[in-house]
């Protein structure tokens, strides 16, 4: 008896199998930029989440501090010493170390204001772009005032009215503050780029028909609209990433940033400053070199991504 053949379909491949399989990957292996930038912040971001474990000491722990090793040079230099790679700051603590933990907080900060500044303005955008009539024109002037005014300014403003109203805060409401400082500076770009691709798409023939057949608008906006307009999100926010920290070591700089106890680069490089001119360059050389490195590297990456998902570029 001849033995009865296979008709039952193959199995279709999985997320990962397609999207190895898929032009942005290849796009990745072909460009030496973005892999480089993605080893840098791979790396930065390593060192960061796993600090506790990787760094020669924690900086912050104070019966590890001693006085007497403040203002160590690099190993390198005349004077410095194998422990501290990098030198000591006038606290006596590892600049290493310090870099790593104050890395973790920028990109904790940098991340979590993205996320809400993206989730606002994605949201705003997407509703401006749908419904359009008064809540368009609304959502939209509350941008243009929004833009008038620089972003630091309107993130000096909050944090400093944060913080006259919770003068004795405790740290995670600091952090709060901050992000919720930085975000509000940020949802704009995000809303204005969402209600432009909104208002193409609204008028596709598959918005259309999903219309006549009585799909619920929230539906709609969300099952199918959504899905087609995140590609330039995705690529604003990976460059609003390194936007975000650049903000967080700014207004760290300006001493209304994170908690003392709990530095950020900004915070070195503040603390730096008042020595960079008596000869210990390196307190606040190198929290400014890893701040140059985080914000290059994502910001290489934002580029290689806008291009590989760009179509007229492939």
């Amino acid at each position: 008896m001849a033995p009865v053949p296979d008709t039952s379909l193959p199995k279709p491949p999985g997320r990962l199998a397609r999207f190895l399989d898929g032009d942005v990957w290849h796009s990745f292996k072909r460009s030496p930029t973005a892999i480089l930038a993605a080893l840098i912040a791979a790396a930065c971001v390593f060192c960061a989440l796993f600090a506790g474990w990787v760094s020669p000491q924690d900086p912050f722990d104070l019966t590890t501090l001693d006085l007497m090793d403040s203002r160590l040079p690099p190993a390198w230099i005349d004077g410095g010493s194998t422990k501290y790679l990098l030198g000591t700051d006038d606290q006596g603590r590892d600049i290493l170390s310090a870099l790593m933990y104050g890395a973790r907080i920028s990109l904790l900060v940098g991340l979590a204001s993205v996320l809400l500044s993206l989730v606002l303005g994605v949201g705003l955008g997407l509703l401006a772009g749908f419904v359009g009539g008064r809540t368009d024109a609304f959502i939209m002037r509350v941008c243009d005032v929004m833009l008038s005014f620089p972003a630091i300014l309107v993130a000096l403003l909050i944090d400093g009215v944060g913080r006259a109203l919770f003068p004795q805060a405790h740290e995670t409401l600091a952090f709060g503050v901050l992000i919720l400082a930085i975000a509000l500076t940020d949802w704009v770009r995000y809303a204005r780029t969402v209600r432009g691709s909104t208002m193409v798409e609204r008028q596709k023939e598959y918005v259309q028909a999903a219309r006549i057949i009585g799909v619920p608008s929230l539906r709609i906006m969300r099952r199918h609209v959504l899905p087609n307009v995140m590609g330039p999100v995705l690529v604003l926010a990976t460059i609003q990433v390194a936007t975000a920290i650049l903000t967080e070591a700014t207004l760290s700089f300006l001493g209304v940033g994170v908690p003392p106890t709990s530095p950020s680069l900004g915070t070195l490089i503040r603390v730096g400053n008042d020595f960079l001119f008596s000869g210990e360059w390196w307190i606040t050389i190198f929290p400014g070199l890893m701040l140059v490195l985080i914000a290059l590297s994502v910001n290489l990456l934002g580029d290689w991504l806008r291009d590989a998902l760009n179509p007229r570029l492939r």
